[in-house]
């Protein structure tokens, strides 16, 4: 049965203890996945994400011809063991230009990208399209660095939907802008190996530079002749619970089996329970910097949120959404150039528009956990990232948070079993 288009979280009360697991890190299982195809053997990816994005990159690779296999994992429901039959770097199957083979990639922007440059090692023709808001998102500088590997890709204004010509493996160098994203940057640099792709970065904003050292680090130890690799789990994800501990008590809430790799940027979030004058995007946090935000009008002096340009680029116009929806709550929030400045405000209730954003929908479902009357549109689109979230919020403590969740229309306490995001 999906979610409700419209739900009110009901604070529960301040558990005793609870230890949270969250499932698998979004950005290392796509990047995963295009490395156990591109393998010479099969891969087993374990404690691999289960949700929106994993599952469109999945389909897209089995459009392409590839052997994968999905099982349960029992360790956690969002997650999924999934087995890869690497080729070697072929790509099995390919259209003609006359009618290409399709590949959705939904609103997935590491599938977007990281398959543009894959297929560039078919032989054959692929078109990329997506919903609306992909065809909005910037593509440039990756298909521009593509074709000038001696690719082909007819792409309106350099966006989606993009028909890519591949004709395998072309060795050259590749200089890719990061200014808009690190994903171009990753998406040359996981065929690279295979392709023979020498990859410069320029423009590289500091916030964008962890995710592209992730990707370094990624293929350097992902088992490219076959094998296991385990996926640690989502420290983005993750962040919601933290926030969790913020508002209950840091010794009452925790996150099981926080990943200590250094691949994520926002592993760092409990280090800003207790948040300075100023958090920056490209020094300190990257999208648990969201969480931060929201967090903010409960601190007792005002925070300002610098470098935030690169939210602006995302599912939504983050920016301009925290400050509409926080003050729809009652926040007292400045917006300046690319920073918030958050002051401490009296927060109520509101109605939430979440603009089928999932990082919105989580973020203001935490705020729901203190604040009563928080009434979140389109609770579904946690699908994208992380499709159980709500059974977290509302599972039983030690392993939930206890809190329910109601049809706003109705005002029936939805059960647990029904709060999966389909």
């Amino acid at each position: 049965m999906p979610l409700p288009d419209l739900i009110e979280i009901v604070p529960p009360p301040a558990p005793a203890f609870v230890s949270v697991t969250v499932p698998g890190s979004k950005s290392i299982t796509n990047r995963a996945l295009i490395l156990a195809a591109l393998a010479s053997g099969p891969v087993t990816l374990a404690g691999a994400l289960w949700s929106e994005d994993t599952q469109v990159m999945v389909d897209c690779l089995r459009r392409m011809g590839f052997a994968v296999g999905v099982a349960v994992d029992l360790a956690e429901e969002g997650n999924r063991i999934i087995r890869v039959e690497g080729r070697g770097g072929l790509i099995p199957e390919a259209g003609m230009e006359a009618a290409p083979l399709e590949l959705q990639v939904g609103n997935a922007g590491t599938a977007a990208r990281f398959l543009a440059a894959m297929v560039c090692l078919g032989r054959g023709t692929y078109r990329l399209s997506g919903v609306p808001r992909m065809h909005q998102r910037p593509q440039a500088s990756l298909l521009q660095a593509l074709r000038g590997l001696g690719y082909r890709v007819d792409a309106p204004d350099d966006r989606l939907p993009a028909v890519i010509h591949g004709t395998g493996p072309r060795p050259g160098s590749a200089r890719v802008s990061v200014a808009e994203s690190s994903q171009f940057a990753s998406a040359l640099l996981l065929p690279g190996r295979v392709a023979g792709w020498q990859v410069e970065v320029s423009d590289a904003n500091p916030d964008e530079l962890p995710y592209v050292e992730m990707t370094r680090r990624l293929v350097e130890a992902f088992p490219h002749g076959g094998g296991e690799f385990r996926i640690e789990p989502d420290a983005s994800s993750g962040s919601y619970f933290w926030g969790a501990a913020r508002l209950f008590g840091r010794n009452r809430v925790e996150v099981a089996r926080w990943p200590s790799s250094g691949w994520q940027v926002d592993a760092r979030y409990p280090d800003f329970l207790d948040l300075p004058s100023e958090v920056s995007r490209e020094r300190d946090l990257g999208d648990s910097i969201m969480t931060a935000i929201t967090l903010a009008p409960l601190e007792d002096h005002p925070v300002r949120f610098t470098d935030l340009g690169r939210l602006r680029l995302q599912e939504c116009e983050r920016v301009a959404a925290l400050r509409t929806e926080l003050t729809r709550c009652g926040a007292l929030v400045a917006e300046s150039g690319d920073s918030l400045l958050v002051r401490p405000s009296i927060l109520h209730g509101a109605e939430i528009e979440t603009y089928e954003d999932h990082r919105m929908a989580m973020c203001f479902a935490m705020l729901g956990l203190r604040i009563p009357g928080i009434r979140l549109r389109n609770p579904r689109c946690v699908r994208k990232t992380f499709p159980n979230f709500f059974r977290k919020l509302a599972g039983t403590p030690p392993f939930g948070l206890g809190a329910l969740v109601l049809d706003a229309a109705s005002g029936r306490v939805i059960a647990p079993k029904e709060l999966n995001a389909e």
